[in-house]
């Protein structure tokens, strides 16, 4: 049976979205997103949410939640659903999905699998290339998106040459290099040692981009998203200010998140 549809949460009013901002369309509205696999599997009964341009918000939630599906729903590699999604006021479907696949921008866990010409250059002019940029408008392109995650040095190097963390940011790069208005991420700290999570999360914060990121890592969405999402049951069970989400130890039992052992909030570090 499917659950009744919660009504649409209001977005939590965060610091860093500007006034400007939040009279423009939001960068995703997503209502009543059903969606069953040809299983007969319900991933998605109902989900409901807006986030504003320039917000960074966590997509929080145990395996099998429905976090992927949801995000492939958001450049409509998946669109057989019920309920709508918008990107930037445009609805996902086939009369709009090159600009939809422009504005977002999905990095996925292994940067392996976005990684795959003979140089760090050559990967990250793949997309604008393909959409059609050429000449010094492509190379502008290229050196921008690098410079944005702090490997322009690295243009000339194979990729497979570059430690863990530095492909990843190379991956952010390629994502960067068509100028998206939103910045999809699954679990983007995933494997990093400290040294290149520190250096991933510095490049976040600089993005002048929506971010939503899909992770477990329940610190480093406390460190970079001011919002969160619980995504439990094919739903939106819960959204608010992320500090306040992790203090709620009911909520975090009921949904298989859990802090590190010995991890501590505190009035500084719930702020964000």
């Amino acid at each position: 049976m499917t659950p009744e549809t919660p009504e649409t949460p209001e977005t939590p009013k965060t610091p860093e979205v500007s006034a400007a901002r939040a009279s423009e369309p939001p960068s995703l509205e997503v209502s009543r997103l059903a969606f069953a696999y040809p299983d007969g599997h319900q991933a998605l009964f109902g989900v409901d949410f807006r986030i504003a341009r320039g917000e960074r918000v966590a997509l929080l939630g145990p395996n099998g939640a429905g976090k992927t599906t949801l995000v492939l729903h958001l450049n409509g590699i998946l669109t057989a659903g019920a309920g709508t999604v918008k990107v930037a006021g445009l609805p996902v479907g086939r009369a709009h999905l090159a600009e939809i696949r422009r504005r977002v921008g999905i990095v996925f866990q292994d940067p392996d699998d976005q990684l795959f010409m003979p140089t760090v250059r050559e990967d990250v002019a793949f997309g604008p290339a393909a959409a059609g940029l050429r000449g010094a408008a492509l190379q502008d392109a290229v050196d921008r998106a690098l410079a944005a995650v702090g490997m322009a040095e690295y243009g000339h190097r194979p990729p497979h040459h570059l430690s863990f963390g530095q492909r990843r940011r190379v991956a952010v790069a390629t994502v960067l290099a068509t100028e998206p208005e939103i910045l999809v991420l699954d679990e983007p700290s995933s494997n990093l040692d400290p040294a290149s999570r520190r250096e991933l999360a510095d490049v976040i914060r600089s993005l002048d981009v929506t971010v939503l990121m899909v992770t477990h890592d329940l610190p480093y969405a406390l460190e970079l998203c001011p919002r969160a999402m619980v995504l439990g049951d094919g739903v939106i069970a819960a959204d608010g200010r992320t500090g306040d989400l992790l203090a709620d130890e009911d909520l975090l039992r009921t949904h298989r998140l859990e802090l590190p052992y010995g991890y501590r909030l505190t009035p500084r570090n719930r702020r964000g």
